[in-house]
Order: structure tokens, then C-alpha cells, then sequence
């Protein structure tokens, strides 16, 4: 089955309405990070306090995320998504507010934390959805390339959300990015919950509650640590990009920076599903991580606009299919009744990454500028690639069991 045709059937299955509205939702996610990164740097005149208030962010999200899915295990996506969708908005505006009347960092970081822990994971939400409208439809081999397309359409998020704050940073203020993020997901984050395939996830009361096993084992500490170092390198990189760009006296360029590690992201990711059966997963996380070390490497030596465009378009060529891999390893690994809550801790491990990374690069680069911020990159790199190969190890020991996710290897074959 080619990779076309894979990809339309998906769209039958939900409609094309599903896919625009999920996308849209993810966006204020994006937006916020580097939004409140340059909002709070240009008041303040400090990348260190810029990088701490979007590392609240994330860090908060990565808290609230799972907490949200524990809630949507229960209860069904619907009502979950509508309190996070008025309350981000709510929290994005209140950010903004505070930082125009010069408010403190303990007032910053509160509204940040309230903005976090509200803003929905709707990238992470929809591969739940798209799961079980593939088991409905009897077609499980889907599965694999639904996680393929959200994770593309999750980089290319992360292409259009910076390069729309990079726009409205420099023909308005990084305030009116954040305010659009604000209508943003008050709009689209309302209709992705209102969408009829939240219904799919409202538990079923009339069969007895399954019970999974324990949701923290040692494969999944293993992923969520190479997961720690792919979020690692978005926040360092996003700081690097913002230090160097403003260096060079062109600021409203970050957003575009960062949206160039996207754009080869976006593409390789959508031609994983025509990766061979034969590449097993194990093996191909290793292969991407270690890509994903090389090829930031060169960043270490760029010091100008123009190469640095060129490292990250390369760069990006490792991004969405090593994130791919691990949400698909992950979902063989989580147990199937807790499904949304472990994808949702995945997820919001990249938050933590992203903090981690955004804030030791953004203390680095006050003190030596970007070439220390991208330091944390290739360090973050080795991090995942370490991860991977220990995920490989311990895989070789395991014995062959069914998971229950295991008919989506089909998906592979062409």
C-alpha cells in the first residue's frame, strides 16, 4: 500500500474537516513557548528570565497534560477540552496583561503556569481519536500511519506557530502573538472538542473496567528519556536561534529560524510509512536519534544567519521521525487502558525537555552567547541517541509477546 493511499484512506475514516481543526488547535501550543520567550525577554532585557517563564510553560503543560488525560480515560475528551481550551485562553491573555504592566517574575510565572497546565495536547489527543476510529473501521494497519501524519502535522505546528510569532513580534509585539494564540484556542480548541469523533472516547459504561498494568516500566522510562532529549534540542535550539538573531540585528527572523527545523521535519515524517517491515522499530529509533547527534553538530560552528538556515533545514530531517517512533514504541508499550494518559506523559516529557533546554541555553547565552546554547543541542542529542540504543538493548532481551498494538506493523509493508 503506498503512502497516498494510506493518507486518503485515513481522511474517510474522519472526515478532512478533523484533520484542519486538530491542527489549528495544536497551534496556540506552539505559539506560547516561543511567544512568552520573547515577550518576557524584550520587557525584562534578559534571554534567562524569557527562557524561565516559556520553560514554565512547558514545564506546567508537561504536568497538566497527563493529568488531563487520566481525566480523559475517564470521562472522554469533550469536557476535558473545553475547561483547557477557556482557561488557556484565559491564562494567555492574563500573561500578557501582567507583562505590559510590568509585573514581577513571581506574577510572570504564575500566569505561565496557569497557561501550561491549560493549554490542550491536541496532537497527542487526536492519535487516541485516530486509534480507535481505526479499530472501529477494522483497519488497525492504519494506526501506524495516522502517528505518522500527526507526527508531521505536530511538526508543522511547531513550523507555522514560531514563524506566526516571529511575524506579529515584528510588525505588532510579541503580545499580539500571544493574544492571537489566546483566540486561537478559544476557537479551534471549542470545535476540536465539539467534533463528533470525541464521542469515540467516552469510556463504556456497560463493560466491566479493564485494569492495566503498571504505566511506568522500563522500556517506557527509556522512551520518555529520548523523548526528554528531543525536547531538549527544541528549547535550546529556539534560544540559540533567538541569540544569534539578534546578534545579526534581524530579532523578527527567530520565528522563521525555527520554523526552517520544521520544514524537513514535516516531509520526512510524512514517508515513514513507507519505511520497510524489515527496519524494525527498535533499530530505526537508534538510527534516527544518532542522526539527529550528527547532524546538530554542526551547529557549533555557525555564526552567521545564513549557514545556521541551512543547518536547521538539514537538522530537521531527524525531528519528526525520531518522535514518530517513539510514540509508536510507546503505544506498544503502554497498557491499553491507559493509553491517553502515557502518550500524554510523553508528550509533555517534550515540555520538559523544552524547559530544560530552553533554560539552561538561555543562561549559557547571557553568559557566552549562542555557541554555548547550542552546546545544550548536541549534548540533548547525545541524550536521546543513548536512550535509543538502551531501548534497543533491552528490546533484544525481551520476549516476543503480542502487544496490543502489534497488527500495525502491516502499515509498513508496500
Amino acid at each position: 500500500m503506498s503512502s497516498s493511499s494510506s493518507y486518503r484512506q485515513l481522511f474517510t475514516l474522519a472526515g478532512p474537516w478533523f484533520v484542519v481543526i486538530a491542527f489549528v488547535a495544536r497551534l496556540p501550543l506552539a505559539m506560547a513557548q516561543l511567544g512568552s520567550l520573547l515577550l518576557v525577554a524584550g520587557v525584562t532585557g534578559s534571554y534567562g528570565a524569557g527562557g524561565l517563564v516559556a520553560g514554565a510553560v512547558a514545564v506546567a503543560n508537561a504536568v497538566g497534560a497527563p493529568l488531563a488525560g487520566t481525566l480523559s480515560d475517564r470521562t472522554g475528551q469533550r469536557r476535558v477540552l473545553v475547561v483547557q481550551s477557556l482557561v488557556a485562553a484565559v491564562g494567555l491573555t492574563g500573561l500578557v496583561v501582567a507583562a505590559d504592566q510590568g509585573a514581577g517574575m513571581p506574577v510572570l510565572l504564575a500566569w505561565a503556569v496557569v497557561t501550561g497546565v491549560a493549554l490542550p495536547q491536541a496532537g497527542t489527543l487526536a492519535r487516541v481519536r485516530w486509534r480507535l476510529l481505526a479499530e472501529r473501521a477494522e483497519r488497525p494497519q492504519l494506526t501506524g500511519t495516522a502517528f505518522a501524519l500527526e507526527g508531521s502535522v505536530d511538526e508543522a505546528s511547531f513550523v507555522i506557530g514560531p514563524a506566526l510569532v516571529g511575524v506579529g513580534a515584528a510588525l505588532v509585539a510579541p503580545s499580539g502573538a500571544l493574544l492571537a494564540a489566546a483566540a486561537l484556542v478559544v476557537v479551534f480548541g471549542l470545535a476540536f472538542a465539539l467534533h463528533p469523533t470525541a464521542e469515540l472516547t467516552r469510556p463504556d459504561r456497560s463493560l466491566p473496567r479493564a485494569v492495566g498494568g503498571p504505566l511506568l516500566t522500563p522500556r517506557l522510562a527509556l522512551l520518555l528519556t529520548a523523548m526528554l532529549g528531543v525536547g531538549m534540542v527544541f528549547g535550546s535550539v529556539q534560544t540559540g536561534n533567538s541569540v544569534l538573531a539578534t546578534a545579526a540585528g534581524e530579532p523578527g527572523l527567530t520565528g522563521g529560524l525555527h520554523a526552517l527545523l520544521g520544514v524537513g521535519s514535516v516531509l520526512a515524517g510524512l514517508l515513514v510509512p513507507l519505511l520497510p517491515a524489515r527496519w524494525a522499530p527498535d533499530r530505526r529509533l537508534l538510527g534516527f536519534a544518532a542522526s539527529l547527534l550528527v547532524l546538530s553538530a554542526p551547529l557549533l560552528l555557525v555564526d552567521t544567519l545564513l549557514p545556521l538556515a541551512v543547518v536547521l533545514l538539514v537538522l530537521g530531517l531527524s525531528i519528526a521521525p525520531t518522535m514518530i517512533t517513539i510514540f509508536t514504541l510507546a503505544a506498544d508499550a503502554a497498557p491499553r487502558p491507559r493509553l491517553t494518559t502515557a502518550l500524554t506523559v510523553l508528550a509533555g516529557t517534550t515540555g520538559v525537555g523544552y524547559a530544560l533546554g530552553s533554560s539552561v541555553a538561555g543562561r549559557l547565552a547571557d553568559w557566552g552567547g549562542h555557541q554555548p546554547a547550542y552546546a545544550v543541542t548536541v549534548l540533548a542529542a547525545g541524550i536521546s541517541t543513548l536512550a535509543a540504543l538502551a531501548v534497543l538493548l533491552t528490546g533484544a532481551r525481551r520476549p516476543t509477546t503480542p502487544g496490543p498494538s502489534s497488527t500495525r506493523q502491516p502499515q509498513h509493508q508496500d
